[in-house]
């Protein structure tokens, strides 16, 4: 690693609105995040959804709007925020320089044509061609390859004009990951200058629900750390961040939010303490850049009752260790698959910026006990609900 990595700008939609003070005032205000969760569209699982966001702010033609899904626009909408913060919104020479980094789901479904069509294929007996010719006229080919990843990373690059390289990662939570991590060490290894990387998830989809039917909680709200198997709660989220090498921001006079020190990943078939030992190598890894002062954590657990349990056990005995102010974001944002460790990102971002960690989602859960002030590093981990580990560390400048 040769080159310093730094962000220079963040955009977070969520549930509990977007940017960086929306999200520190909700996360601040246990009612405000508590009333931002939907127990009644898809019950009986619970959602956190994004309510409105103005798409004209970053996503400024109505063409564009209406070819994409609710994801896309997420994820289009917090990059330009992303783009904005850094300074580099609008500017074609630095546009044409910054490489795109994202990681994606598959499709979106189109929920009224599925039941156009079997409503219509009850009524007649020539299925087969009754079902070619309503998807060879009922889908948009804009619309329906939009929701692929390739064309997710597509569309930004179109509506934001950032034109240097492209890379996609699909994968549920490890890719999100992955997306930072590679972006991370093409910095340090001089194979780039600027990064935008970045996910999003629509939690508020039926078909999600299906998918994840087995993993979700089906139950009243209880501790995000001590859920059944199904214990997870979807949240709808855009996530995205600039990432530069110390050279390039400070050649064009951009201020650092934070500097990116390490990031990880791994997995495991998780058997018994396989992920725990994944997490205690990363863990060792980060040790020798690890100072004093009290540190933030912000946690991946997605809920899922077993390994959520493991993280916590792991986490309890770091925090005997040294001041440790672990908070379970998913509680108050939900789990937004890809997009939920670029999400922990920004919010550990915000947690060194202001020196201090928003006040505990769990007050009763002893990990979540310590207040902390006087912060200059975070740690990010993402345990994903199957599969995956991974580990992030960001610091003051």
């Amino acid at each position: 690693m040769t080159n310093d990595v730094w962000i220079t700008g963040t955009g977070l939609v969520s549930a509990l609105g977007e940017g960086d003070e929306g999200h520190w005032a909700a996360l601040s205000d246990p009612a405000r995040w508590r009333q931002a969760i939907d127990s009644e569209t898809f019950k009986p699982f619970h959602v956190h959804p994004i309510r409105t966001i103005d798409l004209d702010r970053y996503i400024p033609r109505k063409g564009d709007q209406r070819q994409m899904g609710p994801l896309q626009q997420y994820g289009a909408y917090a990059a330009g925020m992303a783009l904005a913060a850094a300074g580099i919104a609008g500017n074609a020479d630095l546009l044409k320089n910054t490489h795109l980094v994202v990681a994606s789901t598959g499709g979106e479904r189109d929920e009224a044509l599925d039941g156009q069509i079997v409503a219509s294929l009850t009524e007649k007996p020539d299925r087969e061609v009754l079902l070619n010719e309503q998807l060879s006229t009922g889908l948009r080919p804009t619309l329906f390859l939009a929701q692929l990843p390739n064309l997710f990373a597509g569309n930004i690059s179109i509506v934001h004009g950032v034109s240097g390289s492209s890379r996609t990662f699909m994968g549920e939570e490890a890719a999100g990951i992955d997306a930072l991590r590679v972006a991370f060490e093409r910095i340090g290894a001089g194979q780039g200058d600027c990064f935008l990387i970045g996910s999003a998830f629509n939690a508020a989809r039926r078909d999600s629900m299906l998918v994840f039917q087995p993993a979700l909680l089906a139950d009243a709200m209880t501790s995000l750390w001590h859920r059944p198997t199904g214990g997870m709660t979807l949240g709808s989220m855009g996530t995205f961040l600039v990432a530069e090498s110390r050279a390039h921001a400070e050649a064009r006079g951009a201020r650092p939010l934070a500097r990116l020190r390490a990031v990880m990943n791994d997995r495991c078939r998780r058997e018994p303490g396989a992920a725990s030992a994944n997490a205690q190598r990363q863990w060792d890894a980060i040790a020798p850049l690890l100072g004093d002062a009290p540190l933030g954590l912000m946690s991946g657990a997605s809920g899922a009752g077993p390994i959520t349990g493991e993280e916590r056990d792991f986490l309890e005995r770091r925090a005997g260790k040294a001041p440790l102010a672990v908070r379970g974001t998913a509680a108050a944002i939900g789990h937004g698959m890809e997009a939920s460790f670029l999400a922990n990102v920004i919010l550990a971002i915000s947690c060194v910026g202001r020196g201090s960690v928003f006040p505990a989602l769990d007050p009763d859960e002893p990990i979540e006990a310590t207040a902390a002030s006087g912060v200059r590093q975070a740690v990010v981990t993402g345990w994903g609900h199957w599969r995956g580990e991974g580990l992030a560390l960001v610091e003051a400048v």
